[in-house]
């Protein structure tokens, strides 16, 4: 079995719902002590909508997805495990909160 260094909880958002989206993510770091990355204003990497990283240890994505699940009020959150391996873990490993978004994979795949 593939070992999971943590898991990524994106967090997506608009202009309309930036504010609610940063509530949502200083919660969780409230709530849990986990590790939150910057508030993007455009589309970051493979994320087709501006977003925020939550940063959660695998023995902590339980609570943090029941938590998240929730209090996400609307949100769209893009949940995957950190194996090593982006491609795998962005296209066949998800977890959505709402409705899927079309994710732009071609920066993981190589010769």
């Amino acid at each position: 079995m593939t070992d999971i260094r943590c898991y990524h909880a994106h967090v997506y958002y608009s202009a309309d719902t930036l504010e609610q989206a940063k509530a949502l993510c200083e919660g969780a770091v409230e709530h849990f002590g986990i590790q939150m990355g910057r508030m993007h204003q455009k589309p970051v990497g493979p994320h087709p909508d501006w977003s925020c990283q939550l940063t959660v240890p695998t023995e902590r994505i339980g609570e943090v997805l029941g938590w998240l699940t929730l209090n996400r009020d609307g949100l769209i959150v893009f949940i995957h495990p950190d194996t090593g391996n982006d491609l795998v873990d962005h296209r066949d490993r998800q977890i959505w909160l709402g409705e899927d978004r079309p994710l732009k994979l071609d920066q993981f795949y190589r010769d």
